[in-house]
């Protein structure tokens, strides 16, 4: 049976916890398991649990390259994998899209323009409901937009927001933008629980 590449722009957005990286793994292990070939690209500054792959804040993994932010760009790709694996993958994905510079926008578009398929998987929203990084132009080329939710600790209704937290309260939303963090950090809110 002749394989043909579905080329297409797929995003996986949402808030802190709703299930992002779980997504983004489950679509690559199903590109395993039909045997094709794949390159995972994270951003150096996530450095939570590992650093060179993708993990879940519940622990589940997969194996992952470093690409700084701002070094977005098909050379950096070559440089990091290489020309040979870069021609192979038929898969490229990035992890924590949001802490990419907006070249990331572009170099995901010259990859579907090569006929590969890319996921990226990203917060829509900064904790002071911003647009994240290059996630808002990302989400309007996409061909696919899955946004996803998770509950709110404070009602137990929808989350759609994350609550930066300092010494367990609202951290004001003038801070910095990048703060990585997980349990303890943030908390997933809905719009009526989460606090500006």
């Amino acid at each position: 049976m002749l394989h043909m590449a579905i080329r297409q722009l797929e995003i996986i957005t949402g808030c802190m916890f709703s299930g992002k990286t779980d997504e983004l793994i489950r679509r690559l292990e199903r590109v395993r398991i039909a045997g094709r070939s794949i390159l995972l690209f994270k951003p150096t500054i996530d450095n939570r649990y590992a650093e060179t792959s993708i993990v879940t804040h519940y622990g589940r993994e997969f194996a992952a390259h470093q690409l700084p932010p701002g070094e977005e760009s098909l050379d950096s790709l070559i440089h990091i994998v290489g020309q040979d694996a870069l021609a192979a993958a038929d898969v490229i994905a990035f992890d924590e899209g949001n802490f990419f510079s907006h070249r990331l926008t572009e170099l995901c578009q010259v990859l579907v323009g090569m006929g590969k398929r890319v996921i990226v998987a990203g917060l829509d929203l900064t904790y002071a409901e911003e647009p994240f990084g290059p996630m808002g132009s990302l989400m309007s080329l996409a061909d696919r937009v899955d946004k996803l939710q998770a509950v709110c600790v404070k009602c137990g209704g929808v989350a759609t927001r994350s609550q930066r937290l300092i010494d367990g309260q609202p951290a004001p939303t003038d801070g910095p933008v990048i703060q990585v963090g997980g349990i303890g950090s943030y908390e997933a809110r809905c719009r009526n629980c989460y606090v500006r």
